[in-house]
């Protein structure tokens, strides 16, 4: 009697630590190449299994065995996840994740039992193959980072679970004496302008010589929300359990003042739960908007409810899948509303509905709404799943549109001669467009350039003498605004947001990791002047920067520094 073949287990050694590097190693170390790879490491696991089925040598009855319990483990293991894994990914992660895992189980079962026969070998590779389907379902995920997905234990406690364990009752206090008279030092998005420029520092650069102090660090409930600040008083949303809050704090200790919840929780695996938008001060008044479209104005003072809407039921629109992201936008009496293609105007002293453009059902966009003046026209720019429009800011009359087809979330910006620059996704790159108004008064709409020298996904850029600073992937970028033409690529932030110090030549940077830098806004090349480790955990909010002080928060803490002046 001849003796069995000897396994041909090389292929599948060679295969499953070539997917395994292309799957989970290459996106860390070359986060601009990780899509692709990631990919690329997926392809791998149908031929995985085509080696075991046709080149591996092993038994047939074994071979073929391996079929129904691979798929009978992942069926199993999609009934049992955690619903934040269930979910991610738009409902993909289980797969993304499991293919690697069980392409593993099924070479290393191979390679440790090879001189193993009989029942202890069957009941080994029922074994493995349970292993790599079922193992996802020891963990949840708080959301993707990077090229990958925050994991930790399935029993474990969210750090939204352990602050409402420590959270006494809602705070109920005044903010009235603390409140600043006239226009607020950092009315909402992006700042005064909402461009995210800052004007008037005088801030050292050398951290290493005088490094910022830190004031102040609290935990916070999850949520994407950036800060409106007033005096001593700043103002952010949070989610806290079922109540999707808006909250006032201390701008100087970070001590709660009021908070104001309303019976609602978004969630969605990839980014969370929580708000997503920024609130806006306009006098006493705090307009915010929620991820399920709760429109609410509010008494900056104390929290009272003025008035509330549900852009959502006012639009006609259909929720997006990550959720109401815009924030309300003040202009004049109006209170602009971004909800998934549509733009509503709402009165900002009543809540009237005063106009709202065509419903915005398969459009979806995350941006908010901006105001413009172009060819002496006061109006509203809104980018949506469709493209960028231009609405009359006092109707909401249609009057020009340029189709580009994506899913937008970075904020349009305007150059001093009146052009636009916008971006419609994370490959789409950067476009110039030029608006203009004939003696007949139509409206036309011309392409200057596109730029793949600059591609930002959720990251907002900066315009700054000339040139457009923001992020390519996960890395900085500078190009020209004349022609789009890059000038330099450098230091990896991630998935981070930017502040442009303009008298001072500096962007302020917060990365993905709660890393605060400073570089230069220079288009010779790229320099990082200093950085510091300010908090911890994915970071996607837009800093803020009053005076010398910034705040910086994410979905579980924010704190306060104070950057060190020059003398």
């Amino acid at each position: 009697m001849s003796a069995p073949r000897k396994l041909r287990l090389w292929p599948g050694v060679i295969l499953v630590v070539l997917q395994w590097i292309l799957r989970f190693v290459v996106p860390r170390v070359a986060p601009d190449s990780g899509e692709n790879a990631i990919m690329a490491g997926l392809a791998l696991g149908p031929v995985i299994l085509l080696w075991w089925l046709l080149f591996s040598r092993a038994p047939w009855k074994e071979r073929l065995l391996v079929l129904p319990l691979m798929a009978l483990s992942m069926f199993l293991g999609s009934r049992l996840l955690h619903p934040s894994l269930a979910g991610g990914f738009m409902g993909m992660l289980y797969g993304v994740y499991v293919i690697p895992l069980m392409s593993l189980a099924l070479v290393s079962w191979a390679v440790l039992t090879r001189n193993v026969e009989g029942v202890p070998r069957l009941i080994a590779l029922v074994a493995s193959m349970l292993v790599g389907g079922l193992a996802l379902t020891l963990l949840r995920t708080g959301g993707i980072q990077d090229a990958g997905s925050e994991f930790t234990w399935r029993w474990s406690a969210t750090p939204e679970q352990r602050l409402l364990a420590t959270s006494s009752s809602p705070a109920e206090g005044d903010a009235s004496a603390l409140l600043q008279q006239g226009a607020a030092a950092w009315p909402g998005f992006r700042g005064p302008e909402g461009t995210g420029i800052v004007r008037g520092t005088d801030l050292a650069t050398d951290w290493a010589a005088s490094p910022p102090e830190l004031v102040w660090r609290r935990e916070v409930g999850p949520g994407w929300s950036s800060f409106a600040v007033s005096g001593d008083v700043f103002f952010t949303q949070e989610q806290r359990g079922e109540q999707e809050t808006v909250s006032s704090y201390r701008l100087s200790t970070g001590e709660p003042i009021w908070q104001h919840g309303d019976p609602v929780r978004f969630y969605e695996s990839n980014a969370g739960a929580g708000p997503r938008g920024t609130p806006a001060l306009d006098g006493t008044t705090l307009f915010t908007m929620g991820a399920t479209g709760l429109v609410n104005a509010l008494d900056s003072r104390n929290g009272r409810v003025l008035w509330s809407r549900n852009a959502l039921l006012d639009s006609g629109a259909q929720q997006p899948f990550w959720g109401f992201s815009g924030s309300p936008v003040v202009d004049g009496e109006h209170v602009l509303i971004a909800a998934a293609g549509t733009l509503l105007a709402y009165s900002r002293e009543s809540g009237e509905l005063l106009w709202a453009t065509e419903s915005g059902n398969g459009r979806s966009g995350y941006t908010s709404p901006v105001p413009a003046i172009l060819q002496g026209t006061p109006q509203v720019l809104q980018l949506s799943g469709i493209g960028l429009d231009g609405y009359d800011a006092a109707t909401g009359d249609h009057l020009w549109s340029h189709a580009w087809d994506g899913y937008p979330i970075v904020q349009p910006a305007i150059t001093r001669d009146g052009e636009v620059l916008i971006s419609v996704s994370d490959k789409s790159g950067l476009r110039r467009l030029g608006v203009a108004r004939d003696s007949a008064d139509q409206w036309t709409v011309e392409e200057r350039w596109t730029s793949r020298g600059l591609k930002p996904y959720f990251n907002d850029f900066v315009l700054h003498r000339g040139h457009a600073y923001g992020f390519d992937g996960s890395i900085l970028s500078c190009i020209e605004l004349d022609g789009g033409e890059r000038r330099w690529k450098g230091g990896r932030y991630g998935k981070g947001q930017m502040l442009l110090l303009t008298d001072q030549d500096l962007l302020l940077v917060l990365s993905d990791k709660g890393e605060l830098a400073l570089v230069a806004a220079e288009p010779d090349g790229f320099r990082e002047l200093s950085r510091i480790d300010a908090i911890d955990g994915k970071t996607w909010n837009h800093p803020v920067l009053v005076g010398d002080l910034v705040l910086v928060r994410n979905d579980r803490e924010m704190a306060a520094f104070r950057l060190p002046r020059k003398g």
